[in-house]
């Protein structure tokens, strides 16, 4: 039996981009297409097939270790994009300021999709969500720069609507103006998630 259920949903990629060094610049450049590898896009900053530990994973390992790389794209949703402008009070938050890799309208809640979700193109390009990417300061220092004063309050914004990380499962061609399929993993909710949670 699959494990994996295919879904009526569907998301239409709108902007595609890359990152070329954080730890210099988080902003994102526009382009057309990706070539997507397993190690995500090797021209991108995140790319790799493993990666240094950060603070996304502290309760696990030390700074510094070498873990999978399942942090290889950043994947948002216009409609989210737009409700953070709304409530920052801006006409738009342009996704290059916040470093994404892959923009997508029609999927409703994308934060929230569950974790070892696929989107797949029509290439095959097929890549895993991980899990919610929590907001942080960094987005709202370059936001900062085209509307001054306004930076931070991007953090609180954009909770619970940052979008997914995400990582290459099958490799491909993914390009602006491709949809992608949402397939979700066929098993019901953990009984025990807010037990846990409230902890």
């Amino acid at each position: 039996m699959p494990a994996l259920k295919p879904t009526s949903y569907a998301a239409e990629v709108v902007w595609l981009g890359r990152v070329a060094n954080s730890d210099h610049n988080l902003s994102a450049d526009a382009v057309e297409g990706l070539d997507l590898t397993f190690g995500g896009d090797v021209l991108e900053f995140h790319s790799g097939v493993t990666r240094q530990s950060c603070v996304r994973v502290k309760a696990l390992y030390e700074r510094g270790t070498e873990i999978m790389n399942v942090r290889q794209l950043s994947v948002v949703s216009q409609e989210e994009l737009d409700q953070i402008a709304e409530i920052m009070g801006v006409d738009q938050v342009d996704p290059a300021m916040l470093g994404a890799s892959i923009v997508v309208r029609g999927l409703p809640d994308l934060t929230h999709v569950p974790p070892n979700s696929r989107l797949q193109g029509p290439s095959g390009a097929t890549i895993t969500i991980d899990m919610e990417n929590r907001p942080c300061e960094f987005p709202g220092r370059v936001i900062e720069e085209t509307y001054p004063g306004l930076g931070h309050k991007f953090k609180s914004a954009a909770k619970g609507r940052r979008g997914v990380t995400a990582w290459v499962e099958c490799a491909g061609r993914l390009s602006v103006g491709d949809c992608m399929r949402l397939f979700i993993p066929d098993q019901p909710r953990w009984a025990h998630m807010e037990s846990v949670r409230s902890r």
